[in-house]
């Protein structure tokens, strides 16, 4: 497969995708060209670590994770009043 059917391929998969779910492929391709950048903090991680937040990333792939306003309005309503 070609460098540009990859690039059409990609782009027909994102441009059937809702906000919510466009928004979240933004994030990850922002984090994963960030991180291209600056790998040497993955290497300074316990292999616990690591696993750890591979596992994270594999429970949200298959959608067992929290959207993060739920998370904080959560924490926020607990403990707005204190």
């Amino acid at each position: 497969m070609s460098v540009s059917d990859l690039k059409l391929k990609l782009f027909r998969q994102i441009d059937t995708l809702d906000k919510s779910k466009l928004e979240e492929i933004y994030g990850v391709l922002i984090n994963y060209l960030n991180g291209q950048n600056d790998i040497s903090e993955w290497g300074k991680l316990s292999d616990n670590q690591k696993s750890g937040i591979l596992d994270a990333i594999d429970e949200i792939e298959v959608g067992k994770g929290n959207p993060n306003k739920e998370v904080l309005d959560k924490f926020r309503k607990k403990y707005s009043h204190v």
